[in-house]
């Protein structure tokens, strides 16, 4: 029989480098105190590296860079796929991510339709916050995240160099996406959207 650190060791590499797993990834293999003593033992022998508290990862390796740790954005993707919630990001993130601001926020703020929780990230704090079914029900990467920017921005305020950076981003999405995230968005954000709908996008 291969003990337990064998058994999880063989299991993380058969993962591809730069996945985010979690103590509960392997209870399939072992009770959740003991997975956790043994990642702990991996994380201090240099095996693997811990991404935030009771979430690992086993690097990938740039010949320049050297150990490359996940993204904010894939370790909030991997905790919102673990819990199977819906997690998209609001606030000054989302304003981020369209290239409305060069600004790299140190609080990221996610609606969830899960349970409300803070990651701590390094420096960086993660923070779920409870939202109704319909904040979290876009689907469109990019217009999920138009949706909350314009929402951050504010109703009234939106000047036309914002609207001429998103135009150009949502050329880049689904047209199905896009046609289904203007009809969940609040109505002056679908005032927006909807004249980007058959002139921008492609098929």
């Amino acid at each position: 029989m291969e003990s337990t650190d064998d058994q999880i060791i063989e299991k993380i590499q058969r993962l591809p480098r730069g996945r985010v797993f979690f103590t509960d990834s392997f209870l399939d293999i072992s009770n959740a105190k003991t997975v956790a003593k043994a990642l702990e033992r991996f994380v201090q022998s240099g095996k693997l590296q811990r991404a935030a508290t009771g979430m690992y990862v086993r690097p990938i390796e740039d010949e320049i860079m050297g150990p490359i740790l996940p993204s904010i954005e894939e370790i909030a993707e991997a905790i919102a796929k673990r819990d199977k919630a819906r997690a998209v990001p609001t606030g000054s993130y989302a304003l981020y991510k369209l290239g409305l601001t060069t600004q790299v926020p140190m609080n990221i703020v996610y609606y969830t339709d899960s349970s409300q929780r803070q990651v701590k990230v390094g420096k960086q704090i993660i923070t779920f916050k409870k939202a109704s079914a319909r904040n979290v029900s876009a689907i469109g990467e990019i217009s999920k995240l138009v949706i909350q920017a314009l929402r951050t921005i504010g109703k009234g305020k939106v000047t036309e160099q914002e609207m001429r950076i998103i135009r150009e981003r949502l050329k880049d999405e689904k047209p199905y996406h896009l046609q289904h995230d203007i009809k969940v968005a609040p109505e002056w954000i679908r005032q927006l959207m909807r004249p980007l709908k058959n002139k921008d996008t492609h098929d």
